[in-house]
């Protein structure tokens, strides 16, 4: 897949490619959105989304992953998007969201969500911006 990542990284939509096991640790040890995920649920969660993975070019070694959960038609929501602490400060985060964009753009949605409490910079260097009307958004589960 083409993408403009910095030297040195490659990403792929291939699940196979992904290290789901470094994935499940990233997620429910370290990332505040899914600390202490069971890795059943976090498989679960996989097979059922369109995965990105970002790779180091030499060795292979997965670095960054995210996930939609897409209709393929008219809605996404960008999630568990979470870069390995060595490769951050990089671009690798923001290089991974627009790829994700540019990935969806040819599918037509109407809305491409995604939630976050520390990382609005990076997902508005390619293009989110907060709810115009964020008070007709409801949500069912934990808050």
């Amino acid at each position: 897949m083409s993408t403009d990542l910095p030297a040195g990284y490659e990403l792929s939509t291939d699940p196979e490619r992904l290290d789901r096991a470094l994935v499940h640790r990233w997620l429910s040890e370290d990332a505040y959105w899914a600390l202490g995920r069971p890795r059943e649920k976090q498989e679960r969660a996989i097979d059922g989304s369109l995965n990105f993975g970002v790779y180091e070019s030499a060795s292979g070694e997965q670095v960054g992953y995210a996930r939609v959960v897409t209709d393929r038609a008219t809605f996404g929501w960008l999630c568990d998007v979470y870069i390995a602490p060595a490769a951050r400060g990089r671009g690798v985060g923001t290089a991974l969201t627009a790829a994700v964009r540019d990935h969806l753009a040819p599918l037509g949605l109407r809305r491409i969500m995604l939630a976050t409490a520390d990382a609005h910079e990076v997902y508005a260097k390619v293009g989110f911006t907060p709810l115009e009307h964020p008070g007709k958004w409801m949500a069912l589960g934990a808050q």
